[in-house]
């Protein structure tokens, strides 16, 4: 299972410069896990900053993959992760999520850059 976080659903929606690397990650939706904070981050951004049709299809797209809610064992793991680690709240989420579910999270956020089970999709480097 993959996790992709808020940066590659942002870079595959707004078909960022990283559009395609993320793209390989979500040609089966079934194997993609998608935390709730990562639907509201998603949404909230593409509405502000598109329009809200688009906003809405994309969370249709994010849907059809498995949608894991913040359940109490994976808050309380994402605090012990947020201390241990220096993580903000919504990012602490998201990497307890795939390290709950025993998945791979594939990011572009440089907050997850060293942190183990990560893949980061650098956005500096050319392709």
């Amino acid at each position: 299972m993959n996790l992709i976080d808020s940066s590659g659903w942002l870079q595959f929606f707004m078909n960022g410069q990283l559009a395609e690397r993320y793209e390989s990650y979500l040609e089966k939706f079934g194997e993609v896990l998608t935390p709730t904070i990562v639907l509201y981050e998603v949404y909230k951004r593409l509405k502000a900053e598109l329009n809200e049709q688009q906003a809405l299809w994309a969370a249709v797209q994010m849907e059809r993959t498995n949608i894991v809610a913040l359940t109490p064992a994976i808050a309380y793991h994402a605090a012990d992760l947020a201390l241990e680690h220096k993580l903000a709240m919504a990012d602490a989420i998201v990497y307890s999520t795939a390290d709950v579910h025993d998945a791979k999270l594939i990011t572009s956020d440089k907050d997850f850059k060293d942190l183990p089970k990560v893949l980061y999709i650098n956005p500096e480097e050319e392709f």
